[in-house]
C-alpha cells in the first residue's frame, strides 16, 4: 500500500462513516479502530501517518510483534480477537487500550484472577452473539445483561466499557439491522456502559444507523 492509497482509503471510510453518523445524529459520536490483521506494520505505519490512531488485532502473538516494531508510535492498541486462556498473561503484558471480546463468564473469571495477580486492570467490552449463530462466540442476548452486571460486580479487576457484537452473516440486510439492534437495546440497559463495538467493513454502515459507537474496519482500510 502507498501513502496516497492509505491517505485515499481513509478517506472514503471517514466520508461513509460521516453520512452514516450524521443520519443518525449530528451529535452522535463514532470512533474508527482500523483492523489490522492481515497487514504490515508498514502499512500500520502509512495509516498512522495519514491520521488514523487506533488499531485492532486478532491475535496476541502479532500485537506483541507489531507492537514491538511500531514503538515509536503513540499507537492506541485494541485486541478484538477470540482469547485463549493460555495467551492471557500475554494479553495483560501488552496492555491493550480495549479488549473487545470478552465473550463468557468463564473467560472474565480467569482474565480476572491474571489481573489481580499482576496488579492491573483491562478495559474491555462483553462480547453478545446477537444473532445466535453457532460459528460466533459470545454470550446469548438472553443472558447478556445479568452475565454484564456479574463481571461488574465480581471481576473487580475488569472495567467493563460496553458491548460489542459481530453482525449477522447475512445478504438479508434487515437481518443484519436486527441483529444490531438487539446489540445495541441491551447496550442501553447496562449502567456506565459508554462503548457499543459493531460493524465492519461490509455492514459498518448499517451498524451505525443502530447506535454503534465504535466501529471495526479492515478489508476497506488495508486492500
Amino acid at each position: 500500500m502507498t501513502q496516497k492509497k492509505a491517505i485515499s482509503n481513509l478517506d472514503t471510510v471517514i466520508q461513509k462513516i460521516e453520512f452514516s453518523r450524521l443520519q443518525k445524529s449530528q451529535h452522535h459520536i463514532v470512533q474508527l479502530v482500523a483492523i489490522s490483521k492481515y497487514s504490515t506494520a508498514e502499512d500500520i505505519a502509512m495509516l498512522y501517518k495519514a491520521g488514523q490512531r487506533a488499531f485492532g488485532e486478532n491475535k496476541v502473538q502479532d500485537l506483541k510483534e507489531k507492537q514491538k516494531q511500531l514503538q515509536d508510535l503513540p499507537i492506541s492498541w485494541h485486541f478484538v480477537g477470540t482469547l485463549q486462556k493460555n495467551k492471557i498473561n500475554n494479553l495483560i503484558d501488552c496492555e491493550p487500550v480495549l479488549f473487545h471480546s470478552l465473550d463468557s463468564l468463564e473467560l472474565a473469571y480467569e482474565l480476572d484472577k491474571k489481573l489481580k495477580s499482576k496488579d492491573k486492570s483491562m478495559n474491555c467490552l462483553l462480547q453478545i452473539n446477537s444473532a445466535n449463530e453457532e460459528s460466533k462466540s459470545g454470550v446469548s442476548p438472553k443472558e447478556a445483561k445479568a452475565i454484564y452486571d456479574e463481571i461488574k460486580q465480581n471481576c473487580t479487576n475488569i472495567v467493563l466499557k460496553g458491548v460489542m457484537s459481530i453482525g449477522a452473516h447475512s445478504d438479508d440486510k434487515e437481518l443484519i439491522k436486527q441483529s444490531f439492534k438487539t446489540t445495541y437495546d441491551i447496550f442501553t440497559t447496562l449502567d456506565d456502559a459508554t462503548v457499543c463495538s459493531m460493524g465492519m467493513s461490509g455492514d459498518f454502515d448499517i451498524a451505525i444507523l443502530e447506535g454503534s459507537t465504535m466501529v471495526r474496519v479492515g478489508s476497506a482500510l488495508f486492500k
